[in-house]
């Protein structure tokens, strides 16, 4: 059963349920055309949340949902088109519903168990294999004869079988969820292994025309919810007031947090002594693989006098006048690395990363651990050094390896270039 095509949105949530979807275990539905996903969707909420019929293809787009699963918490729970879509809108389909697989700490393969296995579904398994990534396989419409040879498919320790139309019917499948949460990585907080309970932690957060109206971005949001989850204490200024502010604190913060474009001023208005990083730097050690970011610092010392550049950021902001991916992050790289060097900007993977000589990454704030991870493996095998806006700012403003202090291996690692 198929649902109506609908834009990706999340459930109405209150309380601990509005946490961002970044932050969330990834739960996805795979399967053929007509598998039974939406009726399982529909199951596992108790109530219809996706509308379910008989015509095949009519699922487009990803849709995600919030949804809190026992002991797993809340998962964003993800509903796919079918891999047996037909066509070259069909083929889009089925790559963008693998681009959601490969980013998933779960996916549940969705199997009809009255109907024989196809080609697609025994390639999609074959590639589940090679890629190594974690699956449950649910077999539906129960209540039917079972095709024998579908009866075989799934190993006997990854099948589960329901009736996605009979209510209740998906609890045993998320009991069996939950005995493989410990399988699931969680990403670590922003602020792991870096404070202890009641350091006094300094945020320096810049108001400019790139911050949003009435609110903070999300990594600052995140840090301070960190610190108070740590019964840690945050001061939080702007970097106008940092001066005045730190001479009269009384007491020596354990750590300054900055914004990468404010770093320069912050380090002229604190000791040189004080621990120092930028929130782009805790997130290129919670989302991706910071090592990789510092080894290609060296492809900037010879960079190729027309060398091309793509700047990739994870989430759809307003550009504002002096937008940091767009502008100063390229005004700062022809000044400071080659002033011929050629940029182009993507919000999405490049079909061939070897095209570039340097991708230039935001934070990663608003995409997983996982995506992050799959990109920089795919730039890792295409042989393309890949930085991140916070690293890439503080070596131009000179603020390495003093940056890096807070991360003793990292700074290692530098200091070996």
């Amino acid at each position: 059963m198929e649902k109506e095509n609908r834009p990706e949105t999340g459930d109405s949530m209150t309380g601990s349920q509005t946490t961002a979807l970044a932050e969330l275990n990834r739960i996805v539905l795979a399967g053929n055309r007509n598998a039974g996903k939406s009726s399982l969707m529909n199951n596992l909420f108790q109530r219809d949340v996706a509308i379910a019929s008989d015509t095949p293809g009519t699922t487009t787009d990803p849709v995600t949902r919030k949804i809190e699963l026992g002991k797993l918490g809340i998962c964003a729970l993800t509903d796919t088109a079918g891999l047996d879509d037909l066509g070259k809108l069909g083929e889009q389909r089925v790559s963008k519903s693998r681009e959601r697989m490969s980013s998933a700490d779960l996916i549940l393969f969705v199997s009809p168990s009255d109907k024989a296995v196809t080609s697609a579904e025994q390639d999609l398994m074959h590639w589940l294999e090679e890629k190594k990534l974690p699956w449950l396989g649910v077999l539906t419409f129960a209540d039917r004869k079972a095709d024998p040879e579908k009866a075989e498919f799934f190993p006997a320790d990854r099948r589960m079988a329901l009736n996605c139309n009979e209510a209740g019917s998906s609890l045993p499948l998320i009991r069996k969820m939950e005995s493989l949460s410990h399988r699931i990585e969680k990403e670590i907080t922003p602020l792991e292994g870096l404070v202890k309970e009641q350091d006094l932690v300094l945020l320096v957060t810049p108001i400019d025309l790139a911050a949003p109206a009435g609110r903070l971005i999300m990594p600052q949001v995140e840090t301070i919810r960190d610190l108070l989850d740590r019964d840690c204490a945050a001061l939080i200024v702007k970097e106008r007031e940092l001066y005045h502010f730190y001479r009269n604190l009384g007491i020596k913060p354990s750590l300054v947090i900055t914004d990468s474009q404010a770093f320069h001023k912050v380090a002229a208005d604190i000791p040189e002594d004080q621990p120092l990083t930028s929130f782009s730097l805790l997130f290129a050690r919670k989302k991706g693989n910071p090592a990789q970011f510092i080894e290609s610092l060296n492809a900037l010392k010879d960079f190729p006098e027309q060398g091309r550049v793509l700047v990739m950021e994870s989430c759809a902001h307003h550009r504002q006048a002096e937008d940091l991916g767009t502008v100063k992050i390229p005004r700062l790289f022809r000044q400071m690395v080659s002033s011929r060097a050629e940029f182009s900007h993507s919000r999405t993977m490049p079909d061939d990363p070897s095209r570039w000589d340097m991708i230039i990454h935001c934070g990663g704030c608003m995409t997983t651990q996982n995506v992050m991870k799959g990109r920089l493996e795919l730039f890792r095998e295409a042989g393309v050094p890949v930085l991140n806006y916070g690293l890439f700012l503080a070596w131009a403003n000179g603020l390495l390896p003093r940056a890096l202090e807070p991360f003793p291996e990292l700074k290692e690692i530098f200091e070996g270039l």
